[in-house]
This record gives C-alpha cells, sequence and structure tokens, in this order.
C-alpha cells in the first residue's frame, strides 16, 4: 500500500508540475506578446507600418484569457503538490520545542496534526466539490475564453481528493506508528521496509 501511496503521489506531483511548467511558458509568452504589442503600435507602427500592421494581424500581442488559464492551473497544481508534501512530511515545520521531547510524545503530536491535516483536507475537497456542482448548475464561464469554471473545479477537486486520502493514509499510519512505538512512514520520500 504504501508504495502505491508514492506512486500516486509522485503522479501527481509529476502532473502538478507538467501544468506549472505550461502556465510559465504560458505567462512568458504572453508577456513578450504584450510588449512586442506595445512596440509594434508605438514608434514600430510609426516607422514600419506596413510590417507592423502584418505582425498583428498576424496575432503578436498577448494571449487571451491567460489569467484565466493561470488561475485555473495554479488552483490545481496547489492540490497536486499537496499529497507528495504530506506523505513525505515536507510541510514546514517548526520544531524547536518538540525536538527536546521523547518520540513517543511527537508521534502523538504528529498524529493529531494529521487528523487535522486531513478533515480540513476532506472539507476542502467536498466544499469544491459542492463549489464545482454549483457553477455546473449555473452554466458559469469565464470572462474571455468562455470556458465553464466547473472545469477548473473539478481539477482541482480531483487534485484535493487525492490529497484528503493520501492524508487520511498518512494519519492512519501515524496512529499505527503511536500504538506500536515505532516509524513506519519514512520522511525521506521513500517507503520504508524492514
Amino acid at each position: 500500500m504504501q508504495a502505491l501511496s508514492f506512486k500516486l503521489t509522485r503522479y501527481m506531483a509529476v502532473l502538478g508540475g507538467a501544468v506549472l511548467v505550461f502556465l510559465i511558458t504560458l505567462t512568458c509568452v504572453s508577456i513578450i506578446g504584450r510588449g512586442l504589442n506595445g512596440v509594434l503600435h508605438g514608434w514600430v507602427g510609426s516607422a514600419f507600418p506596413t510590417m507592423s500592421n502584418w505582425l498583428l494581424s498576424a496575432g503578436v500581442g498577448p494571449i487571451n484569457g491567460d489569467f484565466e488559464l493561470v488561475e485555473a492551473g495554479v488552483a490545481f497544481s496547489i492540490f497536486a503538490f499537496l499529497p507528495l508534501c504530506q506523505i513525505t512530511a515536507g510541510h514546514a515545520s517548526v520544531d524547536i520545542f518538540t525536538s527536546k521531547l521523547p518520540a513517543s510524545i511527537n508521534r502523538v503530536l504528529q498524529f493529531i496534526i494529521d487528523i487535522v491535516f486531513s478533515i480540513l483536507l476532506i472539507v476542502i475537497a467536498y466544499q469544491l466539490y459542492n463549489g464545482m456542482l454549483s457553477k455546473q448548475r449555473y452554466g458559469d464561464t469565464t470572462f474571455l475564453l468562455q470556458f465553464p469554471i466547473w472545469w477548473a473545479y473539478a481539477a482541482s477537486v480531483t487534485g484535493a481528493t487525492v490529497a484528503a486520502l493520501i492524508a487520511v493514509y498518512v494519519a492512519c499510519i501515524r496512529l499505527t506508528e503511536c500504538i506500536f512505538g515505532t516509524d513506519i512512514l519514512n520522511t525521506n520520500s521513500r517507503p520504508h521496509h524492514e
């Protein structure tokens, strides 16, 4: 089960990374297009009107709806990275106080933290699902591209659901660690085998 969980979390992280690389590329191309559009409407348009008009009619300019795509894609990417972060204990933590506590108390604290985190992710996934149904029911679309907003919600619900499932799995592992007094889930991003 642990190997499958790690595989799923890595797949989600790679998918989230691919979406993020696409969004970064999209943003860079749009910014360059926006800059070129300004130049073609400025001094280049005055000095070389034929070339300027040809480039502008060819579509040189910002990408239409880039903000809408970035907004939807970043939301998905965040939820796609959460499962790997959760299973590898990659969340930021300040352990000045807890580093001096016995391992058994740290296990209980980690279990409590993971239970709370899994409950929060379940609530987030549930609310995203309800939001998706609402957007789908009312037919809401984005302003520029006119694509249905529920598509972005559906992508985020998928990521949030996987994150919630992994969080529940990690909480179960933490409970087992508390009961048996041993570390089962290795936090160096590899399954622990004994």
